[in-house]
Parts: structure tokens; C-alpha cells; sequence
């Protein structure tokens, strides 16, 4: 059992104490039991039935985060699974986990966040790197406000929060050391390849029906593939996390289009390269 210490109570000259000291009494205590209920739930995930913490700086990070701010359920916070929110998926602690840990970013190390929901993950690798190195962003406007909110309210206000469609990624901050993509593609969106730093590294979970968890090197060449998840889709431009249907490849066979379209070569090339003349 873990004593919690009672903080002394201030009265005053009659002996009663002040409405204000008990209440900041009331929440150093709820404070105290939150930071309890975090410990044991980063305890359960570094635990050898999850595995889902390793590293000392993953553990520290998750277990500072207050994810009570992020999810509307204080005290369901911290159990090992997902919640929904504007109609996006917040990650259950241990697929937050597994990412982070696949991710191993270091101190002052640039991250670029793709798809932030509502800002948890972005936190915790703020707090591995500093959170003037963290860019976030989401292509649902209302997540981003949400977002923003939370991050400030947790004490990560640094943390740069955008609009963008999340294949395009942010290149006006690019590169970037790390890229963690917090949703499905069938293939690794190119425009985050490129803003990769030459040693960098991208996650993300690939795959359609069956998904893997994977980290891309800046060559695009998939390296690891650590075991399978369920993600939704990217969102196209226009879309909306709440929207009952999306076409999860429209993006996809239009990168290939245009791929083919750059890769003609032969005599088709070298007719058209004939008739511009």
C-alpha cells in the first residue's frame, strides 16, 4: 500500500480553515492519487505481459504527462484503452507506447507529429525532446483547437499545432528527425519521406486490411515491421474524422498515377521529347 501524506491545514482565528485551503488541499490530493494511478499504469505497461515500455526516458515521460487532461474520463484515463473524441480514436496507452518506443527520440531531436487528435502522444514526445522541437498537425480543424487546448492546459504550449493534410506534412519546418504517423496508408505518403533528415525515421502503421506497425528509413525503405495494429485511414482534404464513409485508396492511386506519369521512359519519352521540338 502507498501512503499518500496529508498536507497540514492552515486555520484561521477561530480555528475553522478557509474555504480556499481546503480546496487547495482537495486538489494537491487529487493531484497526488492522479500521479499514483499514472505510476501504476506505466508499472502495468513496462510489465512482461505488455512489454510495451522499455527505455527509462519513455517510462519517466509517460508517467509526468497528465493524460487525465487529454481524455474526458478522469479516472478511465489511465486504463489500456482507446476513447473517442470528435470522432477520432485517442490511442489506448499501450499502442501510445509502442509507437513512442518504435519512434526513440532524443533530446533536441526535430519531431513532426501527423495526426495529433488530441495532443497525448505529442506531449509525451514532448517531453522526450523539449516541446519547441515538436510540430503537430491534424487535418480535422476542430481536433486542432482541441488539441492546441489541451497541450497548453497539460503544460506544452510550445508545442507548434497546425492545419495541414497530413500526406503533405510541414515542410516549412522541415527536416525532421522523427515522423510519427497516427494513421493508416497503404504505402509511406512521399512528401513525409522527403522531409525526412538523412538518418531520420518515419512510423507509422501501413497496411490496409491487415496493418503492421512500421518505421520507414528516409530511403522509403521499410526496416522494422513490429507487429500488427488497427488504425483508421488517412483523411483526404475535405474530409472530416466523423464522416461515415472514406476512400481510403483514392489517395493512393493517384500517388501511383502520378508515378507512372514520372517514370515513362523509352520510346515514349523519347517521342515526346521529339514532338516538343
Amino acid at each position: 500500500m502507498i501512503a499518500i501524506p496529508i498536507p497540514s491545514i492552515p486555520s484561521d482565528g477561530d480555528g475553522f480553515a478557509p474555504t480556499s485551503s481546503l480546496n487547495s488541499i482537495g486538489l494537491s490530493l487529487r493531484r497526488m492519487d492522479l500521479a499514483v494511478v499514472r505510476d501504476d499504469m506505466v508499472d502495468s505497461l513496462e510489465h512482461e505481459s505488455k512489454g510495451c515500455v522499455h527505455s527509462p526516458s519513455v517510462s519517466q515521460a509517460m508517467r509526468t504527462v497528465p493524460r487525465e487532461v487529454f481524455v474526458d474520463d478522469e479516472r478511465g484515463a489511465y486504463a489500456d484503452r482507446p476513447f473517442e473524441r470528435f470522432g477520432t480514436r485517442v490511442l489506448s496507452p499501450s499502442t501510445a507506447a509502442r509507437m513512442i518506443e518504435a519512434l526513440d527520440p532524443t533530446e533536441g531531436e526535430d519531431v513532426l507529429v501527423v495526426g495529433v487528435g488530441v495532443g497525448y502522444t505529442a506531449a509525451v514526445v514532448a517531453e522526450l525532446v523539449g516541446e519547441a522541437n515538436v510540430h503537430a498537425i491534424d487535418i480535422a480543424r476542430r481536433l486542432v483547437l482541441d488539441a492546441r487546448s489541451n497541450l497548453s492546459t497539460a503544460g506544452y504550449g510550445g508545442v507548434l499545432v497546425d492545419r495541414r493534410d497530413g500526406a503533405d506534412g510541414l515542410p516549412e519546418y522541415a527536416p525532421y528527425d522523427r515522423i510519427l504517423l497516427e494513421a493508416a496508408a497503404i504505402e509511406p505518403p512521399r512528401a513525409l519521406v522527403r522531409q525526412l533528415a538523412d538518418d531520420g525515421r518515419l512510423v507509422m502503421p501501413l497496411g490496409a486490411g491487415e496493418q503492421s506497425l512500421a518505421t520507414v528509413q528516409s530511403s522509403g525503405d521499410v526496416s522494422d515491421r513490429l507487429g500488427g495494429v488497427a488504425f483508421q485511414p488517412m483523411l483526404l482534404e475535405g474530409e472530416q474524422a466523423d464522416t461515415p464513409e472514406r476512400n481510403r485508396t483514392r489517395r493512393e492511386d493517384r500517388e501511383r498515377a502520378r508515378r507512372s506519369a514520372e517514370s515513362q521512359t523509352g520510346w515514349e519519352q523519347e517521342w515526346i521529347d521529339w514532338d516538343s521540338y
